[in-house]
C-alpha cells in the first residue's frame, strides 16, 4: 500500500470514530512509525510503505480510534519549542500553559539574575525545564505527589541537560519541600482545576490522562486555596504565586496577598492569576 492510500484509509477510520483531527493525527502517527518528516511523507506519497511500518501504524490508528491521545501514542509532546517525553503518568503539556511561561518572562525580565523558582505539580517537568532553559542562572525546585511523574520529569531534565539546576521533590504541594529550603521569588503551578462536576462532561481523550492531574474532586479551586495558605512562608518579600486556572476561576486572596492580577490569552479567555505578597 502506498503512503497516500495508507493515509486515506487511516483518516477514514479516524473520522468514522469521531476523531476531529483525523488528517493531522494520521500524518503524525505515520511520521512517528516510519521516522519520516512531513515533507518526506509528501515526497513518498506514491511509494510503498514497508509492511512493518504499516503494521505499527495500524495498531496506533486502532488505539487513536479509541480516543487515546496522540501524545501518549508517540510518547512525545512539544512545549515551548522543546520536546518532552510523556506517558500516562503525566498530564500532556498544552499550548495554553505557555501563557504561564510568558507571564514569568514579563515578571522577571532579567534572564541572567539568579532567580529561585518553585513549580508545584510538575508532571512531565515541562514548566520547570522551560524556565531553566529560559533563565540560565535560575535554581528551580519542582514537586509532585506522583513518583512515576517525577521519574518522567527527571528523564526530561536530563535529556535537556538541565537536571543540575532542578531539584525534584515528592510530596503534596508545598509539603514536599525540605524544611531548610530557601525562599523563592516565584512559585508557579498548573494545578488540577477541573471541578468534579465538570469531569463528567470532558471529551473522551481526557479520560486517558491522570485524573488526579485534572481535578481536585471538589470545586476546582481547593488546591489553589491550599497553596495560597501555605506559600507565604516559602516566598521572598513581594514574591508571587502564579497559577493556571480554568472556567472555575480564581479564589479570593487571603490577607497576606494583594488581589490577584489575572492574565488571559489572545481571545481574552482567562488563563491564570498572579497573587503577590503585600510585603
Amino acid at each position: 500500500m502506498t503512503t497516500r492510500q495508507l493515509l486515506q484509509l487511516a483518516r477514514a477510520h479516524l473520522q468514522g470514530a469521531g476523531v476531529d483531527s483525523a488528517r493531522v493525527d494520521a500524518d503524525v502517527l505515520l511520521m512517528h512509525c516510519w521516522n519520516k518528516s512531513r515533507t518526506e511523507l509528501i515526497l513518498l506519497s506514491a511509494s510503498t510503505v514497508p509492511e512493518a511500518v504499516q503494521q505499527s501504524f495500524h495498531e496506533l490508528i486502532l488505539r487513536r480510534c479509541q480516543h487515546e491521545p496522540v501524545a501518549y501514542l508517540t510518547g512525545h509532546k512539544e512545549f515551548w519549542s522543546l520536546d518532552f517525553l510523556v506517558n500516562s503518568s503525566v498530564l500532556i503539556p498544552r499550548p495554553e500553559t505557555e501563557h504561564l511561561i510568558e507571564t514569568v518572562l514579563r515578571m522577571c525580565p532579567d534572564k541572567l539574575f539568579p532567580w529561585r523558582f518553585c513549580e508545584i505539580g510538575t508532571g512531565s517537568g515541562c514548566i520547570a525545564i522551560t524556565l531553566a532553559s529560559e533563565f540560565p542562572r535560575a535554581q528551580i525546585v519542582a514537586t509532585d505527589i506522583s513518583a512515576d511523574a517525577l521519574v518522567t520529569a527527571r528523564i526530561n531534565a536530563e535529556i535537556h541537560q538541565l537536571a543540575e539546576r532542578i531539584s525534584f521533590q515528592q510530596g503534596h504541594l508545598l509539603d514536599a519541600l525540605p524544611a531548610n529550603e530557601q525562599p523563592f521569588h516565584l512559585i508557579v503551578s498548573n494545578p488540577p482545576y477541573v471541578s468534579a462536576v465538570e469531569m463528567d462532561s470532558l471529551e473522551i481523550d481526557l479520560s486517558f490522562e491522570p485524573r488526579s492531574a485534572l481535578t481536585d474532586e471538589a470545586d476546582g479551586m481547593s488546591l489553589i486555596r491550599e497553596m495560597l495558605e501555605s506559600s507565604p512562608r516559602w516566598l521572598y518579600s513581594k514574591g508571587s504565586l502564579i497559577v493556571e486556572t480554568g472556567p472555575c476561576g480564581l479564589p479570593p486572596s487571603p490577607l497576606a496577598f494583594a488581589n490577584p492580577v489575572t492574565y488571559a490569552d489572545l481571545a481574552e479567555k482567562l488563563r491564570g492569576g498572579i497573587y503577590t505578597l503585600k510585603s
